[in-house]
């Protein structure tokens, strides 16, 4: 089993930047999807990004034009740049992967996954 690990968090001004890190402890390009998804306090979990193992990647539409996800397989590790911070992108942002080839649907649910990270948090203030 792999083990994902966050890091990069922290806090920032709106406006501001912040680059997630999500190192693996196995080889990330057998992961077919690996992605981000977020948790606000007392609110419910939600995808942020994917990216599959061709280099396609996909946004959730708060993040569109903000967030970049990338990966380097041969550092094993996974990125989510985050730009132009908002209040509301304050969270506890967690690193996902999964080998099953479908990146779309089933990935964004967030369900029966094969692996997540402890998570990192990002806290975004006006």
């Amino acid at each position: 089993q792999v083990q994902l690990v966050e890091s990069g968090g922290g806090s920032a001004q709106a406006g501001g930047s912040l680059r997630l890190s999500c190192a693996a402890s196995g080889y990330t390009y057998i992961y077919s999807c690996m992605g981000w998804f977020r948790q606000a306090p007392g609110k419910e979990r939600e995808g942020v990004a994917v990216t599959a193992s061709d280099g396609s990647t996909s946004y959730a539409d708060p993040v569109k034009g903000r967030f970049t996800i990338s990966r380097d397989n041969a550092k094993n590790t996974l990125y989510l740049q985050m730009n132009s911070l908002k209040p509301e992108d304050t969270a506890m942002y967690y690193c996902v992967a999964e080998t099953f080839p479908d990146c779309s649907g089933r990935f964004w649910s967030g369900n029966g996954l094969d692996a997540w990270g402890q998570g990192t948090m990002v806290t975004v203030t006006s």
